[in-house]
């Protein structure tokens, strides 16, 4: 493969360190709720999922019931927190202003709070491709549905087999992989823990990186080898 079809981002924990914020406000309404658990432990279980998902899981294990405006808050409560505290990944507006050929994002947040993100840390100048948000497709499904990955591949006529994604969590790998596309793992956010990596190549990912300076050197290494030999 000289090139791949498409390249996709995910934006939460790889654009920008916007995980952990949001892990902070969601475990401080859990805890609240009724439902004692870390910003570490939340990110490290659910980063990658929706609030509404989240709450749907920890209903599943715990027995507690959740009020549904519990959404409405942490949704508020993350965008005020984006707003004084998103920072870019370092080193991201250099690797995505390498990136010559198409390229996405593929992610659960709204567009809104993507965009807005975006141009608050200074990446939208250099970004060239558009925004996917798996709740504003026609099937409303997100990650790890592959609904999203594959919504973008038909948009761009790319085959899913020669397109890459760039993922920080088990829950986008999985819909990725499912989507059946490569992965390459990214642990450079500050939601990051001692064995992210090896819980991301678990997952799915076939390598894994931690700084955006080595993107492009593994992208081309990835990109001389394929999984089929």
């Amino acid at each position: 493969m000289d090139k791949p079809d498409l390249i996709i981002f995910d934006c939460d924990g790889v654009l920008v360190d916007s995980e952990i914020i949001a892990a902070r406000v969601e475990a401080e309404l859990l805890t609240e709720a009724g439902f004692e658990i870390t910003p570490e432990e939340l990110a490290r279980t659910y980063a990658g999922l929706t609030f509404k998902d989240i709450l749907l899981r920890i209903e599943e294990i715990s027995g507690l019931p959740f009020q549904a405006t519990l959404i409405d808050q942490a949704e508020a409560a993350v965008d005020r927190r984006l707003r004084q505290e998103v920072r870019a990944v370092e080193g991201v507006r250099e690797a995505v202003a390498q990136v010559a050929g198409p390229c996405c994002i593929c992610s659960n947040s709204p567009s809104e709070r993507i965009r807005a993100m975006l141009e608050r840390t200074g990446i939208m100048p250099v970004f060239k491709g558009p925004i996917f948000s798996a709740p504003e497709l026609p099937t409303g499904k997100t990650k790890p549905a592959p609904d999203v990955f594959l919504h973008a591949a038909s948009e761009f006529n790319a085959d899913p087999a020669r397109s890459f994604v760039i993922e920080d969590s088990v829950h986008g790998i999985a819909g990725a992989r499912a989507a059946g596309m490569r992965v390459i793992g990214f642990t450079g956010g500050a939601h990051s823990y001692p064995g992210h990596a090896d819980v991301l190549m678990e997952a799915g990912a076939e390598t894994v990186i931690r700084r955006w300076a080595d993107f492009k050197g593994v992208l081309e290494a990835l990109l001389t080898w394929s999984e089929d030999g």
